[in-house]
């Protein structure tokens, strides 16, 4: 069965702690937002999927309450960065698989200043579900004083450098566009923009990355309301209506590992093998997507997902950003929201704030940051540990 999106909700993201504003009362702006969006009241939600990674069990309970005490199902979801696409995952297969009509997912964060830890609980290694992961870069490269998530993926990008000539410039060109992008989003955390030499010339914080190609710790939720095709027809909303034309999730196999590189062990093989699904699920390629949201929670990520999705060859992603491919007026424009690096990443929210970024822009509603004719949108939300969730939408 068809599933669509029809109403989108978030919060801006801030820094953590800025505000004195618990984890609930973002969720219901959120979710408020979202059902105003469709015109939709909470009473016909039939289930709620619910995504974060930082607070105890139940709390998407706590969160959702807010929204109304209807005594529907209330699912806590985490899968690490990729938690929220999760979530929109579970609600999307709740209406394809014609269990459910109508399904909210949330997501969201409330997290603490500073950099991760190994995990998503910044536990130690030896326990950390990521450990076999870490345990990979230590071995090509050690392990340094910085925050370990920025280490592999440093060493990712070192890695790409050597084998590409992948530059540092090119690097940093990621970091300028999305920064850049998010100086039109009033939802984004940073809106400042850089030029490539500021972003080489900020802190280090793994080289080659510096603080301005690193996502920072953020607070924010984000909400989907997904509906099957007999709820849009029932209740009008043809015109807010965006279809989940295909979904893919995938968790590390043999090859994230075999090589023994950082830049298969962040992931790419992963992305590849939704993308893949994807394509061939939706008959589409990705010559046919307009717009793209990608987990960009390093520059490397970015690069690195550019050639798992098939917008170049295994090694040119350095030479595409650098051409202008994956900006206004070039191929695709990726990270119109201003990506996880500038809009900010709270780990549960993640992947809704791309999915309402998306519609806004199928719909043409993003504003000023509007990528002009965009009918298919794309977007990758990946978790180390791991998990990476690629969703293909597409508005009529």
């Amino acid at each position: 069965m068809k599933s669509y999106v029809v109403g989108v909700g978030m919060t801006r993201f801030e820094k953590p702690e800025s505000r004195d504003r618990q984890y609930w009362d973002m969720v219901k702006e959120a979710g408020t937002a979202a059902l105003a969006d469709a015109g939709i009241g909470y009473e016909q939600v039939q289930q709620v999927p619910v995504g974060y990674c930082f607070q105890a069990s139940t709390a998407g309970q706590r969160a959702a309450y807010e929204l109304g005490l209807t005594g529907v199902p209330v699912y806590n979801v985490n899968n690490n960065c990729a938690t929220g696409s999760t979530a929109l995952m579970m609600a999307r297969q709740f209406v394809a698989g014609g269990i459910s009509d109508c399904v909210l997912a949330l997501g969201f964060e409330k997290m603490k200043k500073g950099a991760l830890g190994g995990g998503a609980d910044g536990g130690d290694f030896a326990t950390s579900p990521v450990a076999r992961h870490y345990g990979i870069m230590a071995a090509g490269h050690g392990f340094a004083m910085s925050p370990p998530t920025a280490q592999i993926f440093g060493d990712a990008a070192r890695e790409h450098m050597d084998r590409y000539g992948t530059t540092a410039a090119q690097l940093a060109a990621v970091g300028e566009k999305n920064h850049r992008h998010s100086a039109d989003n009033p939802y984004a955390q940073f809106r400042d923009v850089y030029t490539v030499e500021e972003i080489l010339a900020a802190k280090e914080i793994h080289r080659p990355l510096t603080k301005l190609q690193c996502s920072p710790t953020s607070d924010g939720a984000a909400a989907a309301l997904v509906v099957s095709e007999r709820f849009v027809v029932q209740h009008g909303l043809h015109d807010r209506a965006v279809e989940i034309v295909a979904q893919a999730m995938t968790t590390d196999t043999e090859a994230s590992f075999a090589s023994g590189t950082c830049i298969d062990v962040v992931g790419r093989p992963m992305t590849q093998a939704a993308a893949r699904q994807v394509y061939e699920a939706s008959g589409l390629g990705i010559e046919d997507v307009d717009v793209v949201e990608l987990h960009d929670c390093f520059s490397i990520n970015e690069l690195l997902t550019y050639e798992a999705l098939g917008m170049c060859a295994e090694g040119a992603s350095g030479k595409l950003v650098e051409s202008g491919a994956t900006t206004y007026g070039g191929r695709w424009v990726v990270n119109p929201s201003g990506g996880l690096i500038s809009k900010g990443h709270p780990l549960g929210a993640t992947g809704l704030a791309q999915t309402a970024e998306l519609v806004w822009q199928l719909r043409g509603e993003a504003g000023p940051r509007q990528v002009p004719g965009a009918r298919v949108g794309l977007a990758h939300n990946i978790g180390l540990g791991g998990a990476a969730v690629v969703t293909l939408l597409r508005r009529d």
